[in-house]
């Protein structure tokens, strides 16, 4: 049997996004863009190919198949309307010859997080999120190795903490850090959290449903499902670093402007094995890929064609197993990138003076303009 896989992408930016295949289409005003997407058929993007195992020298080959839904069209469509567009982009991948299929963006959040999705096809599916969760991991790890910021004696803080991708992230950093913040607007559900973090290996767990509680955060791992960012300049810490694995993101772009000091990240990119031709501009550096990704590709050079993250239960030993999967067959962090660009050694040089320059008040000292923006629209 060829080892094959296919990958799900949809339109995030819609002009952006459209454009990269069609054009003409992507000079359409967003509104029409949005309202014309329901009435697309699944699009045949690439063809994916060479990939190549470093464990085995195993190749690998697939394709990009594209849901023509935009993000507003999905949170916004009865689910059923999405699931029949999700599933009828699923069989396009039958029938190009995959043995798996990746959901990409919003396909692998909207609604039941893929189970519908899996059940209509006959080839298993995965959402990507546990290996998502370990680049993340790694990456707010790598960056603040970059900064200077010392784990054994950081903070780190979960937005999002009840959520299952917020709730392994921190028993992941557990044996790392100082102290866990973990923050969400359930009570019960984040002392249920704050109990697997202690029992992971950091004694000093706190939790909070306030967002001002972040400024005293070293590292931030935000993935809420709030539709409108949530993180504001005020919020963070001198010198902090953020890894906003949410879509839509939760830190606002105001950050990037007023806060030179931070390091915002949006997980990390990963690097393909082997001389890997896309053939197709999603918008990475040659032969980087998002990790959701990257976990449909090392499934299938593993040769495990199962169903392996589905639903929005995530279990830690899941996401420990795909990262030994992706590391033997040669996957690794490639990079940052922030506000869907990649983040250049010349920008953290520049965050990194910013930091070490900028002198600014103590949280006690802020005047009321800098006091945090409080939106409680958290897991």
């Amino acid at each position: 049997m060829e080892d094959t896989f296919a990958f799900i992408i949809h339109p995030i930016d819609p002009q952006r996004d459209v454009s990269r295949k069609y054009p003409a289409l992507g000079k359409l005003p967003v509104w029409l863009i949005d309202f014309l997407s329901l009435f697309f058929p699944p699009v045949y993007i690439s063809e994916i190919q060479n990939i190549q195992s470093a464990a085995n020298g195993r190749s690998l080959h697939g394709w990009f198949v594209a849901c023509p839904l935009t993000p507003t069209r999905m949170m916004s469509l009865p689910p059923k309307v999405v699931y029949k567009k999700i599933i009828q982009t699923g069989r396009l991948a039958e029938k190009l010859g995959a043995n798996i299929l990746g959901l990409g963006a919003f396909t692998s959040v909207v609604g039941d997080g893929g189970l519908t999705v899996a059940s209509q096809l006959q080839i298993p599916v995965t959402t990507g999120d546990s290996y998502t969760i370990a680049v993340a991991v790694q990456a707010i790890q790598k960056a603040a190795q970059i900064m200077d910021i010392p784990l054994q004696t950081a903070t780190v803080a979960i937005v999002g903490a009840t959520g299952a991708i917020g709730s392994v992230c921190g028993q992941m950093l557990a044996p790392h850090v100082n102290e866990v913040l973990l923050i969400g607007r359930r009570q019960d559900k984040l002392s249920q959290v704050a109990e697997l973090v202690r029992q992971a290996g950091c004694p000093h767990v706190t939790i909070s449903d306030d967002m001002a509680d972040l400024t005293k955060a070293h590292m931030i791992i935000t993935v809420t499902s709030a539709i409108d960012t949530i993180i504001e300049p005020g919020h963070l810490r001198q010198g902090a670093v953020v890894c906003d694995v949410a879509r839509p993101r939760d830190v606002s772009v105001q950050v990037a402007s007023q806060r030179p000091d931070v390091l915002v990240i949006e997980g990390g990119m990963v690097e393909i094995p082997g001389p890997v031709e896309f053939n197709f501009n999603f918008g990475f550096p040659p032969k980087m890929a998002y990790a959701c990704m990257a976990e449909t590709m090392a499934l299938a050079l593993e040769r495990r064609y199962e169903s392996f993250t589905l639903g929005k239960d995530i279990q830690l030993s899941q996401v420990q197993t795909i990262d030994k999967i992706a590391k033997r067959h040669g996957f690794k962090l490639g990079g940052f990138r922030s506000f869907e660009k990649a983040v250049t050694d010349t920008e953290i040089a520049r965050i990194k003076k910013n930091n070490q320059t900028l002198q600014r008040p103590s949280n006690h000292q802020q005047s009321k303009g800098d006091q945090p923006v409080i939106d409680p629209v958290i897991q």
